[in-house]
Formats: structure tokens, sequence, C-alpha cells
């Protein structure tokens, strides 16, 4: 090794078996529902131990990927509506009360990334790119403006779609293919412009929430640009830490 070169970072062997089965959900040689092999198998085909191929599953299903039912087996995650959208939707009433939400499509149209969204999203410039533009209810009040951009080349059939269900994420993981494993958020506190005021029915320069959101698949890839504008009047930013 080379003065200035760095040790290569050790991984658990775990991660590493982690890292091949998630290339397995990745590459849809494992489908929604299916039941995957016994552990002993996994172990047998991976040429590790049993013990190793069960924390690879444990952390797999800790990151809802998998579903662990007992006396049954394990089976690869459905896009169930409730559980990936809480997972990551984390707006909660005031009294912690976990609401279901609602959304109003306004807008879909095909255009081009601007800067922000060829940074977000790994594009060159001018890329062809869907925006939706969409807004939340929550217990039927208009709470979240927001707008959505993916690019094309990852949903060339969006166009065709009739009606964009409420939970999208269940929506690329069915239709496209696409498991988002990870959001980076990035939150600020800043003030509703008319766009916002009018589609959350409060006051230009209001305090809104904004919440700048980077999803990505599996294999790591930047998957949606999502910019939300949030009414906190009764409503918080959840996160559980652990």
């Amino acid at each position: 090794m080379t003065d200035g070169e760095k040790a290569p970072a050790f991984r658990p062997l775990y991660q590493q078996v982690r890292e091949t089965l998630v290339r397995r959900l990745i590459d849809g040689v494992w489908t929604p529902g299916l039941m995957l092999p016994s552990e002993f198998q996994i172990a047998a085909d991976l040429g590790v131990s049993q013990g190793t191929v069960r924390k690879a599953l444990d952390a797999m299903a800790a990151e809802h990927l998998l579903i662990r039912r007992q006396g049954r087996g394990t089976f690869v995650a459905l896009p169930e509506e409730g559980r990936i959208l809480f997972q990551f939707f984390r707006l909660a009433a005031d009294d912690d009360t976990r609401l279901f939400p609602d959304s109003q499509v306004l807008t879909r149209a095909r255009g081009r990334a601007d800067g922000a969204a060829a940074k977000a999203l790994q594009l060159d410039r001018n890329d062809a790119v869907w925006r939706i533009d969409r807004v939340r209810h929550l217990g039927g009040r208009a709470v979240i403006a927001e707008q959505i951009t993916l690019p094309v080349t990852k949903f060339s059939s969006l166009g065709e779609i009739r009606d964009l269900p409420n939970n999208v994420y269940a929506l690329y993981s069915e239709v496209f293919s696409i498991t988002i494993g990870r959001a980076l958020e990035r939150l600020k506190a800043t003030a509703a412009d008319a766009t916002t005021a009018t589609r959350l029915n409060c006051q230009p320069g209001h305090p809104v929430l904004s919440i700048e959101r980077v999803a990505f698949a599996l294999d790591g890839s930047p998957i949606e640009w999502r910019l939300s504008r949030c009414l906190t009047d009764g409503f918080h930013y959840q996160s559980d830490l652990r």
C-alpha cells in the first residue's frame, strides 16, 4: 500500500451477505411476496454460516425489505400501503396521532431538468423529467404542498398511468420494479410563497416547514427529488432515532 492510500474499510461478513441478497431484489431474482429459501439453503449457496445469513436477513427485515412470519418463513415485502408510507412519511398530529394522508394530484407534466433537479438526480441539465404537483391532506385539511421530480429514463411510461396513487413508492415498486431503500432529507423553516399559500389555504408569508428529499433505489441511484412545504399548525415532524 502506497503512502496516502487508505486501508479498505472492514465490512462484517453479514453485511457482505446482505449486499448480495439485496442485489437479488434489485435484479428481480427475488420478487415481492416470494418466500425465500431456508437460511440453511442460502448459507449453503453462499458458503457462509447459517448464523451469518440469519443476521443478514434480520438486517433486511429491519429495513422493511423482508417480512419474517413466525412458523411460515421469510418473504420479500410487498409494497403494502401503510407500511411503506409511514416508513417515509414523518408528519404527525401534535397529539401524536399518525394520520393517513390523502393526495390530490394537481398537475403532471414532462419537462427538462433544471440545475437543482439535475444535481439531485445526477442528471445532465435539460434531461427529460416528470414533474408531479400535488396537495396532501391530513384529517381533511390541506397540510402539504409538494412537487415530485422523476427521471423519464426510469419512468418512461408514467404518462400512461391514468390515476397516480397516494403512495407513489408502491407505484415505483409494482409498475417500474424500483424499490426505494432510503431517503436523504433536508429540513428548513421558511415562509409560504403565493402558490404554496393558495394550495394550503394560508396567507403568503405564513411559516411552513420545507423538506427537500432525495430518495434512492436499492442500488444507491437517486430516483426521486421531492420538495414539500408543510403547515405545522397542529402538526410536527417526527423522527424515531435508533
